[in-house]
């Protein structure tokens, strides 16, 4: 059996929060992809508008989404 533990991808989650035409994305948790494919999520702070959005990280990520 190999004991190498293989780095855990991850996703970044925001909270989406429409105003008007616009949308703002605030960064609240992140997401481990599981061995199944399926995600873990950690959240900091839960959506008042329930509207999650789950991404890969990027090599620059930008704070400003709208």
């Amino acid at each position: 059996m190999n004991n190498e533990r293989r780095p855990t991808e991850t996703r970044t989650v925001y909270a989406i929060t429409e105003r008007g035409e616009k949308s703002y994305w605030t960064r609240i948790g992140i997401a481990y992809v599981n061995r199944d494919g399926s995600l873990t999520c950690r959240l900091d702070a839960l959506p008042v508008s329930g509207t999650l959005q789950i991404r890969v990280d990027g090599p620059a990520e930008s704070g400003d989404r709208h």
